[in-house]
């Protein structure tokens, strides 16, 4: 029996149903079954979310991360997005079984999350990161594009019986609106991680920060600063709570900045960055509906509204 939260075991079950249960029954020998087949001692879990991550020792006294999750679109996506980019700029896959929702990464030490130094300049980072990043998909390849991702749209509506449960009815027009627009006039399209915000690039040895946690999805540049966007704020050493952008004193004054340094080191027109950074928010508000996270839906349509003022 694995001793786990159980905030985390229930969350499971909230996101994916019947198949987190069947996971959470199976995840003991999923456990025993890697760490034989790739020669692994698996210490106990890290902070979780909606995966399980643990430290592992390799057989030849290396550390990693290994990490399991129900199978799913994400985690695949998540395995091609850090092969394609191999270790440049990005933490490496060791070993994978992406089928089963199983993989190894590479340890990532000290491993501290950007949020953590002044706001400004982890804003640069992340706007040079995203810069090397971006490259065209391969020719072959199962990433969903954005078009797929703004079925969430049609999603919410047929939740809903064609409206809009309790995300406010405008707010999603503008958002829907906004998104199908930028969707029909793209750049060309690369790999974007889809998911790039601030506890998502660590300071590592091999290179000073590492990208990790993609999601992997097709589409044009500038749609990438739309997680960065809505993510957290604040001074360094501050809570994780503390940290949340709405909880700072002046959140049009740090989303101007961001968006300044954006449209300035990645070379894209601000108003773009924008409307990319109102649609996906609110993009993000439909997923939260789907996981009966008012916060998360509130939150996020909080800073569409505020940047639709910018």
């Amino acid at each position: 029996m694995i001793d786990l939260d159980p905030a985390f075991r229930q969350r499971m079950i909230d996101v994916f149903g019947d198949d987190g249960r069947a996971w959470l029954d199976r995840l003991p020998q999923i456990l025993d079954e890697y760490a034989a087949r790739w020669d692994l001692a698996i210490g106990p879990p890290l902070a979780l979310s909606y995966n399980y991550v643990a430290s592992a020792t390799r057989a030849d006294g290396t550390t990693a991360v290994f990490k399991c999750g129900v199978p799913r679109e994400q985690i695949s996506g998540e395995i091609a997005a850090l092969r394609h980019w191999d270790g440049d700029g990005a933490v490496r896959v060791l070993d994978a079984d992406a089928p089963a929702g199983v993989f190894l990464l590479e340890h990532v030490t000290p491993g501290t999350p950007i949020v953590e130094i002044d706001d400004g300049e982890a804003t640069q980072i992340a706007a040079r990161l995203m810069h090397r990043l971006w490259r065209p998909p391969p020719k072959t390849h199962a990433f969903p594009s954005l078009s797929d991702w703004g079925e969430a749209f049609h999603l919410l509506r047929a939740r809903h019986g064609g409206g809009t449960g309790d995300l406010p009815a405008e707010a999603v027009e503008r958002g829907e609106a906004l998104y199908s627009a930028l969707v029909a006039t793209q750049a060309q399209p690369i790999v974007l991680h889809g998911d790039l915000h601030h506890w998502n690039i660590l300071s590592g040895e091999r290179e000073p920060w590492l990208v990790i946690d993609p999601h992997g999805v097709v589409g044009e540049p500038a749609f990438e600063v739309g997680a960065w966007l809505r993510n957290p704020a604040g001074d360094p050493g501050d809570s994780e709570e503390a940290c949340f952008l709405l909880n700072q004193r002046d959140v049009p004054s740090i989303l101007t900045r961001r968006l300044d340094i954006f449209s300035e080191e990645l070379a894209l027109p601000r108003d773009r960055l924008r409307d990319w950074g109102i649609a996906f928010a609110t993009l993000s508000a439909c997923w939260s509906d789907e996981a009966n996270h008012r916060a998360g839906w509130e939150q996020a349509l909080a800073v569409a509204d505020l940047l639709s003022t910018l």
